[in-house]
């Protein structure tokens, strides 16, 4: 994770990378604030700023009493969005960094095949 985020950032990464890998699939229960806190040894109030970014772009839903739901259709509408984030803001920067290093895209590709 990278340090220079906010904690509610970073744990909203950590739980979009729950939804994206699979962890937790449409309409499953996301864990409690209280427990996630726990697990990261983050305040409670910092966890529900991470769930209410979720709440916002219509990801989870809440049903009052029982706890957070992923919602419908979550993963895909996450992953366009991650995707095109990444297109937009990071791979830029790769690309820059892999053309002062002298690096080959291709050797990268198959590198990941390994």
């Amino acid at each position: 994770m990278n340090n220079e985020r906010p904690v509610y950032l970073r744990l909203r990464d950590t739980i979009a990378a729950m939804i994206l890998e699979g962890r937790v699939r449409d309409g499953d229960p996301l864990p409690s604030v209280r427990s996630l806190a726990a697990d990261f040894g983050a305040n409670p109030l910092t966890v529900a700023k991470a769930y209410q970014t979720f709440q916002e772009e219509g990801l989870v839903t809440v049903k009052r009493g029982v706890g957070m739901f992923v919602a419908a259709g979550a993963a895909d509408r996450l992953r366009a969005t991650e995707r095109q984030d990444f297109l937009d803001r990071r791979w830029p920067a790769i690309v820059t960094h892999m053309r002062r290093l002298g690096l080959d895209p291709a050797d990268l590709v198959e590198r990941a095949g390994a």
